[in-house]
């Protein structure tokens, strides 16, 4: 099974109405689709460009108003990934649930469908100065191209998340991510490449440039597409399939074989997948199965 993806280096700034949003999303996604991309990746936290917005002359708006704009974000990924014939992970959108704040990653089906994945490990700006709460389960993606996971920045850097997103079935896993500075940009980057190495999976990237002057917690960001591979041979020494050029506005594309990912779980130049102890790490408890969706 081969198929594409597009990571977009999501240039944040300032806007006047989710109009001018949908306009810079679509332009993303019409360049994808002349890549002919089965899959394209925003990055997390994405939507805070809608924060910029002027709520009233002078005021502006908080992360608490960014779920009022849920329904829009939905119905706009909705038709783009109908229209298109792809799928899109729509990085991650903040949504309220139960009276709490969620950083949800959205995946939107060619044909309607959509689901969601609530990044589990929060950071302490998400915790202290936004107030959000942690999801309380992993869940994987069927698609008609393989098995996918979403793991959101910060949650790609616990090992634990990813070995339960393949112990059921995920050969890609796509990292919506937002990063302020360098050190946070190479801890998401060289934890990727932990995950990769360790499963023997796809990790593809995708982070925001650019800045929101009027956005607390968004005026610095550092970002890079990428796709990352296992470092064996079919695939390059250094592990990146392809990279963008850093905190510049573009999207980068890559062609993923998964008959690759199957040929050197078992017969590669090591089987770090097939070699795991489970007798002393188990990739999940058995009475708390994780359902694939």
């Amino acid at each position: 099974m081969k198929l594409r993806v597009s990571a977009v280096q999501y240039h944040l700034h300032t806007i006047h109405s989710f109009e001018e949003f949908a306009q810079q999303v679509t332009h993303y996604i019409k360049t994808a689709q002349e890549f002919e991309a089965d899959f394209v990746l925003f990055p997390e936290f994405f939507t805070t460009q809608l924060l910029s917005i002027e709520k009233t002359p002078g005021e502006r708006l908080t992360i608490a108003d960014l779920p009022d704009f849920t329904k829009q974000y939905r119905d706009l990924f909705i038709n783009l990934a109908t229209e298109t014939n792809m799928h899109i992970i729509g990085g991650t959108h903040v949504i309220r649930k139960g009276g709490k704040l969620l950083n949800v990653a959205h995946l939107f089906y060619p044909d309607g469908r959509v689901t969601e994945q609530a990044k589990l490990h929060l950071t302490p700006t998400e915790v202290s100065e936004w107030n959000m709460a942690p999801g309380d389960g992993i869940e994987v993606f069927k698609t008609d191209k393989g098995t996918i996971a979403m793991i959101t920045c910060y949650d790609i850097e616990f090992p634990e998340i990813v070995r339960m997103a393949k112990a059921k079935g995920a050969d890609v896993i796509f990292c919506p991510s937002c990063t302020d500075d360098r050190h946070g940009f190479y801890r998401v980057r060289y934890t990727s490449h932990a995950r990769a190495v360790e499963n023997q999976v796809y990790v593809v990237n995708a982070g925001t440039v650019g800045s929101l002057p009027t956005v607390d917690f968004m005026r610095a960001n550092v970002g890079q597409g990428a796709v990352i591979t296992p470092n064996d041979i079919p695939f390059p020494p250094r592990g990146i399939m392809v990279e963008g050029e850093l905190n510049n506005d573009m999207v980068v594309t890559a062609d993923l074989d998964l008959e690759l990912l199957y040929k050197v779980r078992e017969s590669g130049s090591v089987t770090t997948w097939r070699d795991r102890r489970t007798d002393l790490y188990p990739d999940w408890e058995a009475d708390k199965k994780i359902p694939v969706v």
